[in-house]
């Protein structure tokens, strides 16, 4: 994970979050999160490569539409970030609270 840019994870917690996504519908998600439009030059070399680290696994829906979906070592990735991050924050999130 830790070799991952800020907006692979983003990717990853989208597909994660989700039932076998396909590229426009991560790209929706993430323009509603950043409130910005996400280019494909942006998105699909981004998802390519969080495929080729074996995070995500691409399945082909129809000719022109293709799927993602989560792999059992990005799963572990996830937790293990989430693991790292409360650390820091989730005593100072739980007593916001």
């Amino acid at each position: 994970m830790y070799d991952l840019t800020a907006f692979q994870r983003d990717i990853l917690y989208v597909i994660a979050g989700q039932n076998d996504p396909h590229g426009l519908a991560i790209k929706d998600e993430l323009e509603e999160y950043y409130e910005n439009e996400v280019h494909h030059g942006r998105l699909y070399p981004n998802l390519d490569e969080v495929v080729d680290k074996g995070l995500v696994e691409k399945g082909e829906a129809d000719k022109r539409t293709n799927y993602y979906t989560i792999t059992a070592r990005g799963q572990r990735e996830l937790e293990d970030r989430r693991k790292w991050e409360d650390q820091y924050v989730g005593e100072l999130l739980s007593n916001s609270e």
